[in-house]
């Protein structure tokens, strides 16, 4: 009973809070990147770049990975499983007597 009680607490608690936050308008600059509403540069909330400036400025980026980046991902890869790879075997439980190999011998 004494366990219920803080956990019907955690419950309402949860269920009363709000289920989204309330996010502040986005805007757009000249060039149809987004920016802060109110700074100087920012257009009108829901003004959207012409069709035409949009597909020019989606044509300009670049989405490709290039092999410098392919090669700091395997790395990355790489090491941490290299890191799993060393860590000590583990049998399920540990004591302070199997940790450091001294099982089964009378310490002095």
């Amino acid at each position: 009973m004494r366990l219920r009680v803080p956990a019907w607490a955690v419950a309402l608690a949860l269920l009363a809070a709000p289920v989204s936050a309330v996010a502040g308008p986005t805007c757009l600059d000249h060039q149809g990147e987004m920016i802060r509403c109110g700074t100087p540069g920012a257009m009108p909330v829901g003004w959207t770049p012409p069709p035409d400036q949009e597909r020019a400025r989606l044509a300009a980026r670049h989405d490709d990975i290039g092999l410098g980046r392919l090669v700091g991902l395997a790395c990355l890869v790489g090491g941490l499983l290299a890191l799993l790879a060393l860590m000590p075997d583990f049998q399920g439980r540990w004591d302070a007597e199997s940790w450091d190999g001294e099982e089964g011998r009378d310490r002095r």
